[in-house]
């Protein structure tokens, strides 16, 4: 029997009763509340936010699909790196094939667009050739963009986003908006029967006659969490506000098992001189690429919403990078274009130095010159958030005044500025600048066509530090996207889908995420809906 936790009492009585509650209105959760809807199941979606959307509608929006089953395993089963049992990871392979004819059913309701597209893996690992991406690339009600106000530009995310919404209000999900989930309530057997929330400022019991679906993020905008679980400690939040662990907390209240808590996907991003500003800023977006089985050359770059290099569809104009990263001491540390920078490009920076018991390369420093600030804009603001989005300038000019790029005539004067020794720092750039001409970099091994002087002054830096786009641990959950409790037995009623607890706890697969929405939300719904309704 599996041991009980402490109970949350119990309701006198209940202001909703459903059979299938879904908590968080993304992606996974839109998925989740459509397949219950389908199965018959009354179904309840509830968001914390008074805005959709989550991460989902900022995303990319490429859904990684394979039509080779056996390849896409063998590259989940490399990219999972032995933290995720085997038969959730054919579970996934099984789902990456479906994808496409699941997204073109539900696309038809918004006369919506859907391709597939052939794209490698980010890394040279057993079956990487055989991925590809699932987008939705035209939605005619939302190229306007009034839509998600709160998400800035649309892009692919934003239409997988408005597909999925339409699907919701075409069905009998009844939606709450600014409803705080705050504890799950269980009956005297350990079993979920519910849920406390809040709306309009009162608390409201929700009956869950088969089920509640976690399906509301992980812990990206909860410091504390960051600094309990991530080796760095807190870094910076890249795109919403909106999730702050609450699911992961209310699971464990009820017995949960965790998972794969200190992976989280982000890139390094530039730190913004307001220090109430909410998030990272983004640096300027690059195409990921792929290295070839033997790291020495680029095969590909596996990316959205670039032009293709002559002679190879999958392949990518990979661009110059305008910038170098320096530590603290003034020191190179890292390959600033990584294959997926998005990913793996924040691990540099979690090098603790024993010596000084600091973080050397928190915040780290981007250097440019001069002609590297005329070469595009460097930042960019992506957020699924009320608070305005920053245009960025085309020259950089405009964040030179305000405060995020430091500005001097000299490397010395640019060293003191950044309190780092100035012989340090001109060390550093002269043998940068020497790779540069030998197009060669023996340091770090960034690809020779990204690489550009640092030689005329004016020169410059931006205060430079980890950002989480997302969060990938969580609730651990079985094939049925069932919630386990440490000894492996299901919490009955309960289940999570999507960013909360992801199958991905080595490195991550580009549009993985994604993926798991889809399918681990179709999973999760049709499960709570046969937990009413057993057959």
């Amino acid at each position: 029997m599996r041991p009980q936790t402490p109970r949350q009492p119990l309701p006198t009585s209940w202001d909703i009763e459903t059979d299938v509650l879904v908590v968080g209105f993304g992606a996974a959760g839109a998925v989740a509340a459509i397949e219950a809807s389908d199965c018959g199941a009354r179904t309840l979606l509830i968001e914390k936010m008074d805005f959709p959307g989550g991460l989902s509608v900022v995303s990319a929006g490429g859904i990684r699909v394979s039509s080779d089953r056996a390849a896409a395993l063998s590259y989940l089963e490399a990219t999972c790196g032995g933290r995720t049992p085997q038969i959730l990871l054919e579970a996934l392979a099984d789902g990456m094939v479906e994808v496409e004819g699941y997204m073109r059913g539900l696309a038809r309701l918004s006369d919506a667009k859907v391709r597939v597209t052939s794209a490698l893996g980010n890394y040279p690992l057993p079956g990487y050739e055989a991925l590809g991406y699932c987008e939705v690339e035209s939605v005619p009600a939302l190229e306007d963009g009034t839509c998600f106000p709160q998400a800035g530009p649309v892009k692919n995310g934003t239409r997988l986003f408005k597909v999925l919404a339409d699907n919701v209000a075409a069905r009998a999900v009844k939606v709450l908006m600014s409803t705080p989930a705050r504890r799950l309530l269980t009956d005297a057997d350990g079993a979920v029967i519910g849920l406390l929330a809040e709306h309009d400022g009162r608390p409201l019991a929700i009956r869950a006659h088969g089920g509640v679906v976690l399906a509301c993020g992980g812990f990206e905008a909860d410091a504390e969490m960051q600094r309990q679980y991530f080796q760095k400690g807190a870094v910076l939040t890249g795109s919403f506000r909106g999730n702050t662990g609450d699911g992961i907390r209310m699971a464990q209240a009820v017995g949960a098992d965790l998972w794969h808590m200190w992976h989280y996907h982000g890139p390094y991003g530039l730190v913004h001189p307001d220090p109430d500003y909410p998030f990272g800023l983004y640096l300027k977006a690059v195409p990921m690429w792929t290295p070839a089985p033997s790291g020495t050359q680029t095969l590909g770059a596996a990316t959205l919403g670039t032009d293709p290099a002559p002679g190879r569809a999958s392949e990518k104009v990979l661009p110059r990078l305008a910038w170098i990263l320096v530590d603290q001491a003034g020191r190179r540390f890292m390959d600033e274009y990584p294959p997926y920078p998005g990913d793996t490009g924040v691990r540099p920076f979690d090098a603790f130095d024993p010596k000084r018991q600091g973080f050397p390369r928190d915040p780290a420093f981007l250097v440019f010159d001069d002609a590297g600030r005329r070469m595009y804009p460097l930042g960019r603001s992506v957020h699924n958030d009320p608070q305005p989005h920053l245009g960025w300038s085309a020259d950089n000019a405009r964040e030179i005044e305000a405060g995020i790029f430091h500005r001097a005539d000299t490397l010395e004067e640019l060293a003191a500025l950044m309190d780092v020794p100035g012989p340090e720092l001109r060390a550093t750039v002269e043998a940068w600048n020497a790779a540069v001409a030998a197009g060669r970099d023996a340091a770090f091994g960034r690809l020779p066509e990204t690489m550009a002087p640092i030689s005329e002054p004016p020169f410059y830096f931006g205060r430079v530090r980890p950002v989480v786009i997302n969060t990938q641990g969580g609730p651990r959950h079985d094939v049925h996207q069932r919630v386990l409790d440490p000894f492996g037995a299901p919490i009955p009623g309960l289940y999570a889908a999507g960013e909360l607890g992801s199958l991905f706890g080595h490195i991550y697969m580009s549009g993985g995420n994604l993926a798991e929405c889809v399918i681990g939300g179709r999973t999760a719904g049709r499960q709570a809906a046969e937990a009413r309704f057993p057959a």
